[in-house]
């Protein structure tokens, strides 16, 4: 692909961190009775004066971060673009964290005042993040309201379809006019951190009685076939380690060796190593060596366990775990675990960023309900840490989510955050067949159309969003501008001058998913997983193997994606499709619960996403093929 100069360079970087370039600081707004400023941004979009309840409870207590401003945001976004952009004199020229904090990160004069200024407002402060760009407090919600200048009250709205009761400032936030430009937002605020969601389907137990090893091993031929021989097949038990190596062409050379994968997830499985390495040799991922394996804990243990589904949160541990450990088996694995999935995440993410051990970053989750649904200064932050980590050279790789175009949850189509990130690269799914011999027979964009059998006739499905059975995330993003890297290749009638996700993708239809070995309920069991939570801890194991290869880190993959030319696969669609006895959960589907007779479409465009030739807004330029580490490694 054309690289724009580098004068153009510098402005489609500034354009599309827009959030990063002009942080959502006070906005001018004035009280000149109390000398207060306002911070923009602080006010979720779903916090309307219509959906609103009631009052929040003033007794609570919330531990909420004050967000400082980077110094010279315009340099550091240059930066990070021409370290990141093959054949740039810079490439490659990452800086250290402490590089980083020295050159970009708040003054510690900064820190001192805001620091001051919270004591003297009666809040709790705690610690101070090592880039300076953080600093924990916590206080009752009558106590945030007065330092802060706002009123926090409850609202209806909903999650993934489901009514929840939310906490929001009804007014914007404010500061002392003497802090303004030091202060960019605060979060925790609101409770917009609870349309996170991990990114993958329900785990479902693969049962002998139908499902098979292999595509076509077993095809249950008592049912209409919809597809000619070889084109229909029972939906898979679950890939091995072996099977998804092979999917990939990687040879005995591709370890990951010398890497550091991190991963990013709220609360901690107790049996993550244990099940990994009992699952080892059932699904041929060797087992973890000593050490390979670590978790960075939070202090003070987990919080809302029940109201954020953390049953849901170890199983997408096991699934990031294993699956990037058999794509990159000698690369260390090094799990990041958040206190809440109540904003919790992004205190793991700077954490993550700031220890900068890590060389790439999965993150297996996102919004539930589009990239809106957070406050923008929230998603400013978001994107001021990502920032950091391009320029430390850490790849983030950021799966788009399994509601297709979201349109089933939200009532509109709209891109998933942190996804759609200028600063991370977006990973969608494919659905892949193989034979017996690991060789593919069906390769093709995840986005599903469920079937009934009915009359003996295969009836579409008629849920919340049509036949739509699950598929991944994509379209183009409404918030940032369309970065440099991908002109030339995504199609303007398809990113409307926007940033286009997803820009790359790997295996995520559950029917042919991931085996991964967990615990529950004191039961060691194998479990079928599928979701883009998959896909992006596999394209995280592909970025180690190539940086071993390389020597050194990669930084932001998405650009080097963009100018490859070789080791893609373009994925069109495929006239095929899987009998299954139950249908797939996954948010923002209302599909069948109860066992039935189901054939599944796939790539047929449900909604509005479909593979097609080259770059496409299921799978993005493509998926990895043979050559894919060398040529990724080359860049």
């Amino acid at each position: 692909m054309r690289f724009s100069p580098p004068t153009a360079a510098l402005a489609a970087a500034l354009a599309l961190s827009s959030a990063v370039a002009a942080p959502a600081i006070a906005d001018g707004t004035h009280d000149a009775n109390n000398d207060r400023s306002a911070l923009s941004g602080s006010i979720p979009e779903w916090a309307t004066p219509s959906a609103k309840v009631g009052n929040a409870d003033t007794s609570d207590v919330r531990r909420v971060q004050v967000a400082l401003a980077l110094r010279d945001p315009s340099g550091a976004a240059r930066l990070a673009a021409d370290v990141s952009r093959p054949g740039s004199s810079q490439r490659g020229h990452f800086l250290s964290a402490a590089q980083f904090t020295d050159r970009f990160g708040p003054t510690d004069d900064s820190v001192r005042q805001v620091r001051d200024w919270l004591a003297h407002a009666g809040l709790t402060v705690k610690d101070t993040s090592t880039n300076r760009m953080f600093v924990d407090i916590e206080g009752t919600t009558g106590d945030l309201e007065r330092a802060f200048g706002t009123h926090l009250a409850s609202y209806r709205t909903k999650i993934s379809g489901l009514a929840r009761t939310l906490t929001a400032p009804e007014n914007p936030v404010t500061i002392p006019r003497a802090l303004r430009g030091m202060v960019s937002t605060v979060i925790g605020l609101d409770d917009s951190g609870q349309t996170i969601r991990p990114q993958h389907t329900a785990p479902h137990a693969p049962s002998a009685q139908h499902c098979a090893r292999w595509w076509g091993e077993q095809n249950n031929t008592d049912v209409p076939q919809k597809y000619p021989s070889g084109a229909q097949s029972n939906s898979l038990c679950g890939y091995t380690g072996t099977s998804l190596r092979a999917m990939y062409s990687l040879g005995s050379g591709d370890q990951g060796s010398g890497t550091t994968i991190g991963i990013v997830g709220a609360y901690n499985g107790n049996t993550v190593a244990q099940d990994a390495n009992q699952a080892a040799g059932q699904t041929g991922i060797p087992q973890l060596k000593p050490g390979q394996y670590t978790a960075v804990l939070p202090d003070g243990g987990f919080t809302d366990q029940q109201k954020c589904d953390a049953d849901g949160w170890a199983g997408e541990q096991a699934l990031d775990v294993q699956s990037s450990h058999a794509i990159a088996p000698n690369a260390k694995i090094r799990y990041y675990a958040a206190k809440t999935c109540l904003g919790g995440l992004y205190d793991a993410v700077v954490k993550a960023v700031n220890e900068n051990a890590a060389d790439v970053l999965s993150f297996s989750w996102g919004n539930a309900d589009g990239e809106r649904s957070l406050a923008p200064a929230v998603r400013d932050q978001f994107n001021s840490i990502a920032l950091q980590a391009a320029i430390q050279g850490q790849s983030i790789v950021v799966s788009t989510g399994d509601a297709g175009t979201n349109a089933g949850v939200t009532g509109a189509a709209t891109a998933s955050f942190p996804s759609s990130s200028p600063w991370a690269t977006a990973v969608g799914g494919t659905t892949v067949g193989l034979n017996q011999q690991n060789k593919p027979v069906v390769v093709t964009g995840w986005e599903n159309a469920g079937n009934t059998l009915s009359g003996g006739k295969w009836i579409p499905q008629r849920n919340t969003d049509g036949s739509f059975a699950g598929g991944a995330g994509g379209g183009s993003s409404a918030l940032y501008g369309a970065p440099d890297w991908q002109e030339g290749v995504v199609p303007a009638s398809a990113s409307h001058g926007h940033r286009a996700v997803p820009d790359i993708a790997a295996l995520a239809d559950s029917y042919t998913g991931f085996l991964v070995g967990q615990t529950r309920q004191d039961q060691f069991g194998l479990y079928s997983f599928g979701g883009t939570s998959l896909a992006a801890p596999v394209v995280a194991g592909l970025a180690a193997d190539a940086q071993q290869v390389r020597g050194a880190r990669g930084g932001l993959l998405a650009p080097s994606l963009y100018a490859l030319r070789a080791g893609i696969k373009d994925v069109t669609p495929v006239k095929a499709g899987i009998f299954s006895p139950t249908m797939h959960t996954l948010p923002g589907t209302g599909v069948p619960s109860q066992q039935g007779q189901y054939l599944i479409d796939f790539d047929t465009r449900p909604q509005t996403l479909q593979s097609g030739p080259g770059w496409d807004n299921v799978t993005g330029v493509g998926t990895p093929d043979r050559g894919f580490v060398a040529a990724l490694a080359a860049k």
